[in-house]
């Protein structure tokens, strides 16, 4: 019998769910900061929509999202155990919540100085067949150095957090992850392809000015988290 009855169950399973919901919300939303910084997946976007049409850049996308599930995979089975020592839990959220303030304060001092922009002119690239589309999502991103950093510190991070729910906290932060890449992605490619400029730059740094704050924000939960594991205020399930 569970402790405190069919009340206490219904309450214990409500708030695991408004917590899994809180990881996709997180997610979502640290990924779409993320994506919306120019890298090589979003000039690959831009480029091959203009010359192959809307498909091009959700293609791209599958791509990019097939090797992140590879990463969080990797992630899983290859630091599982280490997960369940508190000091290396610690110092993995602690290490995330750092780099995420720095990359908190890079997108709002970037934001704040005009130096970001949403150049939607096509490069030199040649067309890529479908195939070659996916195959250049994960090229593209494999070929930048700050997609493998944000990985192994604040990507690290999450899969430990989200583990802490069991596998549907897993999901859910690779689906927040993936949708915010994919629909990014998706919404640049239309805007290629539409030939219309939806917001100015100005409003799309006014926008990474405020996600940049936000970053800063959630990184006190990273490291509040790592402290927590270091001095043995929480753990991992077993497991």
């Amino acid at each position: 019998m569970i402790k405190g009855g069919k009340g206490g169950w219904v309450l214990e399973r409500s708030s695991k769910v408004w917590e899994i919901i809180g990881i996709f919300a997180s997610s979502l939303f640290v990924g779409y900061s993320g994506a919306m910084m120019p890298g090589p997946v979003t000039i690959l976007a831009i480029s091959q929509s203009a010359r192959q049409g809307l498909l091009a850049a959700p293609l791209l996308s599958l791509g990019h999202i097939a090797i992140e599930l590879v990463m969080v995979i990797a992630l899983v089975k290859g630091v599982a155990r280490l997960f369940h020592k508190n000091l290396v839990a610690g110092l993995i959220g602690v290490v995330g919540g750092l780099v995420l303030i720095w990359m908190g304060l890079d997108i709002v001092r970037s934001a704040w100085q005009g130096s970001l922009q949403l150049s939607l002119e096509a490069g030199q690239a040649g067309s890529l067949s479908r195939l070659g589309l996916v195959a250049g999502g994960v090229v593209a991103s494999l070929s930048n150095p700050y997609w493998l950093l944000w990985w192994v510190t604040i990507g690290l991070s999450y899969v430990m957090l989200s583990l802490r729910k069991g596998v549907g906290g897993l999901v859910a932060f690779y689906l927040g992850h993936g949708l915010a890449d994919f629909s990014w992605n998706s919404f640049v490619g239309l805007l290629v392809v539409s030939g219309r400029r939806v917001f100015s730059d100005s409003v799309y740094a006014g926008i990474l000015l405020v996600a940049g704050c936000v970053l800063i924000g959630l990184s006190t939960y990273f490291i509040y988290s790592g402290v927590n594991f270091l001095r043995g205020r929480a753990t991992m399930p077993a497991g």
